[in-house]
Parts: structure tokens; C-alpha cells; sequence
């Protein structure tokens, strides 16, 4: 599995010769600015939810790519709206296997409205699994016992957490995280976009290394192998 960080919530995962995005929001974020989402491709793209810093370019790069949107069913129903045909609409539980592997769609703790003020439905994660490891994208959330049930069904290899506190779970509440869902191996995600959500990235990897965890937190643009 090889990831590459696009800034707040936006991740590319190459896995089983598929690209599967998640939560695009790059265009309007200050911090991707030299990122062209033109050059991106996908096969999928996954929402955990309908706001804007998640959704903003999801529509122009499904149109451009022909990706499929995975997403609760209110948001999918939403794209359709909009012209786009390839779509599965999932909720929270539901598992579907995919060409690149098995996803559930997990609880999340948060909210979820679409850019024009259209219900979302549920907030959700997701969880990726298949021979070349399994990897959790929280989506924004707040810390909730129901990650307990994703180390019962998953041997994660890595997780993906917000950790910029405000609007969603902070450093210490994604340390908690991980001995909830039983991963120490975290890739940041959800912090600095906005004044709201800026932290002390340093402070942030110090605190998961006293608790004997890695926090991994990517340039905007780079990429590394999920090992």
C-alpha cells in the first residue's frame, strides 16, 4: 500500500493496482495551493461525510476520472443529482467488497451536511482490508467506544486520525484511539488547515512516542509506503 497526503483530510491509498481517494478538499485549502488536482487520478473516492473540507473537488475529479463515489447513501444520492452515475451508497455497518478489497463503513462521532445545506446522513470511517494490509480512515470523529468493535473484526496495520481537536478528536484522545482500535502505527490527518485546528506538530509526535506509539505526519504532497 503506498499513501500520498493532499493536506487536511485528503489522502490517495494505491492498493491492488486501484488509487482510492479520500475526502478530497484541496483546491480551496490554502496549504495545497501548489497541488493541481487535475494530475490527479482515482478510481474510487470515499466520503466519510458531507462537509465542504471534504467534499469541495470531489465532484469535478469523479467527473474527470470516472472514479466511483463510496459514500453514506444521502450523499451518493446527492452526486446524482449532479450527473454522476458511478456511485455506491453504503451505511454504518455495511461492508461491500470492492476490487481493491473489503470496506466497511464505521461509526463516527461528528456531524455531516452537504456544501448547500442537503442533509448527509451518518458520519462515518472507513476500514480498507485486503492481502497487503488493512488500514482505518477515521473521517472526523470524536473518541467512541464503538472503535473497540473495529479490534475485534481488523488487524489494522496503520490508522489515519484527526488530531487537530476543536471539531474533532485531538492528540490525546487519538492516543486513546489507538489502544481502541489496536494500532500504534497513526498518520495525522485533520489539523493546521484552519486557525481552529492548528496544533504543535513537534509537541503532537512527542506526546504519541511517550505513549509508545508513532505519529506520522506527511507533507502535503509526499508519499510513503505503508509497511
Amino acid at each position: 500500500m503506498k499513501i500520498t497526503y493532499y493536506g487536511h483530510a485528503c489522502f490517495l491509498l494505491e492498493t491492488k493496482d486501484n488509487k482510492v481517494l479520500f475526502d478530497p478538499f484541496i483546491s480551496p485549502n490554502e496549504l495545497a495551493k501548489h497541488i493541481d488536482i487535475s494530475s490527479i487520478e482515482a478510481d474510487y473516492i470515499l466520503l466519510s461525510h458531507g462537509h465542504e473540507d471534504h467534499v469541495a473537488d470531489a465532484e469535478a475529479i469523479a467527473k474527470r476520472t470516472g472514479a466511483t463515489i463510496v459514500a453514506a447513501f444521502e450523499i451518493t444520492s446527492w452526486y446524482a443529482q449532479k450527473g454522476i452515475e458511478k456511485l455506491w451508497p453504503m451505511n454504518i455497518g455495511g461492508q461491500k467488497h470492492f476490487p481493491f478489497g473489503l470496506v466497511k463503513f464505521v461509526t463516527a462521532v461528528h456531524s455531516s451536511v452537504l456544501p448547500d445545506g442537503s442533509y448527509g446522513g451518518n458520519p462515518g470511517g472507513f476500514v480498507i482490508e485486503n492481502e497487503e494490509g488493512c488500514l482505518y480512515f477515521a473521517g472526523d470523529t470524536a473518541l467512541t467506544r464503538d472503535m473497540e468493535l473495529i479490534k475485534d473484526q481488523f488487524n489494522l496495520n496503520w490508522a489515519i486520525l484527526p488530531i487537530g481537536d476543536n471539531f474533532t478528536m485531538g492528540v490525546d484522545d487519538a492516543i486513546r484511539a489507538c489502544d481502541f482500535i489496536g494500532c500504534d502505527q497513526v498518520l495525522g490527518m485533520h489539523f493546521d488547515t484552519f486557525p481552529y485546528i492548528q496544533i504543535d506538530q513537534e509537541a503532537a509526535k512527542m506526546a504519541f512516542k511517550k505513549a509508545k506509539k508513532e505519529l506520522v505526519l506527511l507533507e502535503i504532497g509526499a508519499s510513503s509506503e505503508l509497511g
